[in-house]
């Protein structure tokens, strides 16, 4: 379990901790319940298939004509720190 831990504290520093500027005690907390949706919702993992663990993969676009009008849109969390990007509806 030490392993699993290890490796979430090393992408929690790597992608929010390194990255961010934490002003004081009460905003740490926030920044971890942030991150720790981002990386259980929606940052994809390589081993599961490139899905988030609390959310499964959407369905794949098959129809060529379908593909040729995506629209992409991004959601920035933490003040653009992280990017969340989904398709439109």
């Amino acid at each position: 379990m030490s392993s699993i831990v290890e490796r979430w504290i090393q992408t929690c520093r790597r992608e929010l901790l390194d990255r961010t500027l934490i002003w004081n005690q009460s905003h740490l907390p926030c920044a971890l319940h942030e991150f720790e949706n981002f990386y259980n919702w929606h940052r994809p993992h390589r081993a599961l298939g490139q899905a988030a663990p609390l959310r499964p993969l959407p369905e794949p676009i098959s129809v060529p004509a379908r593909i040729r009008y995506l629209e992409v849109r991004r959601r920035d969390r933490l003040i653009g720190t992280l990017h969340e990007y989904r398709r439109a509806a």
